[in-house]
């Protein structure tokens, strides 16, 4: 099997057990494609943290007319993995600075930085934003 170019695609309901489906269909998906268990737990993180961050913030921006979803997209290339978690919101996202030790929030996009290669985001043509992290699949 060769996954140079898999992709997987998941669209969820933005409420919190969106963080849980999409981690477990990470897990599931990864699995299908080999990957290895350990960058499996890491892309399970990312999914988890980006998931997270696109939920909070669209659950409160979201109007009264209806349920907002989000996506997530996974993209194997062989030597890298990209994550890709996009919303309707069109603010971007925020790097703050480190939160406090006991602080319950804060951390997810310092998680994902020190864990992927780069990562970023973006404004599709079709409106809001998808926030992206490309992670190594080989060495390590």
């Amino acid at each position: 099997m060769n996954p140079e170019h898999f992709i997987s695609r998941l669209e969820l309901a933005a409420q919190p057990d969106a963080v849980r489906w999409a981690r477990r269909h990470a897990r599931d998906v990864l699995s299908l494609w080999h990957v290895s268990p350990d960058h499996i737990e890491t892309a399970a993180l990312v999914v988890s943290e980006l998931v997270t961050n696109s939920v909070r913030h669209v659950i409160k921006a979201a109007p009264a007319t209806g349920p907002v979803r989000v996506a997530l997209i996974l993209r194997h290339r062989g030597t890298h993995l990209i994550v890709e978690v996009g919303d309707p919101d069109v603010q971007p996202p925020v790097l703050h600075g480190l939160s406090a030790p006991k602080a319950e929030s804060g951390r997810g996009l310092f998680i994902v930085e020190s864990v992927s290669k780069e990562w970023g985001y973006y404004f599709p043509p079709t409106g809001g934003k998808v926030v992206w992290c490309s992670l190594t699949l080989v060495g390590e």
